[in-house]
């Protein structure tokens, strides 16, 4: 899901060759992921772990249009890395605390008062976990080793590690951290969701075209169904919309660099559309495609389960649902329509 505009097709070529290198071709998933150290290691070295980075930080300095494209191919390519973790998300942290950053494989999360984090996606295959938490009159963050802290061992629906942390606050000397850092973590993790949904959708869809114009049903093609049909349509239908909204997603946030009044509507639409979509998508896909689909031999449920798990990632639907309405209703009768295409009302 490329900005196709803005991203350089030798880049796009670059990442898909990357991707389609170290494909994961095995469908039976038993226990939580493994991190691919060798994909990693060749996106790093071609500039991709840390792409939205400055330049003066180590980083590629690119923007969040070729971000999307790599967390995109990644989703389509099942890549058991932390992308969005390590780059959008710790390296963001990194940044607002002023803190150092080096080449060490990163993930992060928020913390409550009690020095708890219940979800931290990688937390237990990655060296270092940037943490913010509540201190003071604001918020405070650091960069610990993975094992200074305590870490329970989870995983989604789609065995990707998603672990349990918890540490002792006093052990930790934090850097003051203002609200909108915070803010902006949450966004920009909803976002990344939104795109790797995306990606997730498109490869779903292909797999039901193929699978419906190659298997046959009573002596034709099960495409040839009016049901069928149907069914596939609006898979091609919600997975437009999802990845429509988080282009304009994406292209807002390049644009206004994160800052200014348009990011939130704009990233609450893309999440809420996402996880509509994915919902459709999957009952759809898994119709589609019968039992066989329902096989843990079978590729399809590796990218439903993703899509599924990623609805609640940074705030559950409802949560985008209600913020999107509460803009609708705060913007007024004559602010509703200016609000949908500017994003602000």
């Amino acid at each position: 899901m490329a900005q196709q505009d803005t991203v350089d097709p030798a880049l796009t070529e670059l990442i898909g060759s990357i991707f389609e290198r170290f494909r994961d071709d095995d469908n039976e998933v038993h226990g939580p992921l493994t991190l691919n150290r060798e994909l990693w290691s060749a996106l790093d070295e071609a500039g991709l772990t840390r792409l939205v980075e400055s330049a003066e930080t180590g980083g590629s300095g690119a923007s969040w249009c070729e971000a999307a494209a790599l967390l995109s191919a990644g989703a389509e390519q099942l890549a058991a890395v932390p992308l969005a973790e390590n780059d959008l998300l710790a390296g963001y942290l990194l940044d607002a605390a002023g803190l150092p950053r080096d080449e060490t494989i990163r993930t992060a999360g928020l913390l409550d008062a009690e020095g708890v984090a219940a979800v931290v996606p990688w937390a237990g295959r990655v060296e270092r976990i940037v943490l913010a938490w509540p201190g003071g009159d604001g918020w405070l963050a650091a960069d610990v080793p993975a094992s200074d802290v305590t870490i329970t061992p989870g995983a989604n629906a789609a065995s990707e590690p998603r672990d349990g942390v918890r540490v002792d606050l006093g052990s930790l000397t934090g850097v003051a951290l203002d609200d909108v850092a915070v803010e902006q973590f949450r966004l920009r993790g909803a976002l990344a969701r939104s795109i790797q949904s995306c990606g997730a959708m498109e490869r779903v869809l292909r797999i039901c075209v193929e699978h419906t114009t190659t298997r046959e049903q009573f002596g034709r093609p099960l495409a040839k169904f009016q049901a069928v049909q149907a069914m596939v349509a609006a898979i091609a239908t919600e997975s437009a919309l999802a990845r429509a909204a988080a282009e304009h997603a994406v292209a807002v946030v390049t644009e206004d660099d994160w800052r200014g009044p348009r990011i939130e509507f704009a990233v609450a639409a893309a999440k809420s559309t996402s996880a509509h979509a994915a919902t459709l998508v999957a009952r759809n896909a898994h119709q589609t495609l019968g039992a066989i689909g329902f096989t843990m031999e079978h590729q399809l449920h590796r990218f439903t389960n993703r899509m599924l798990s990623w609805r609640s990632e940074f705030g559950s639907v409802r949560y985008w649902d209600d913020v999107l309405s509460d803009a609708a209703v705060a913007s007024g009768s004559a602010g509703v329509w200016p609000l949908i295409v500017d994003g602000v009302g």
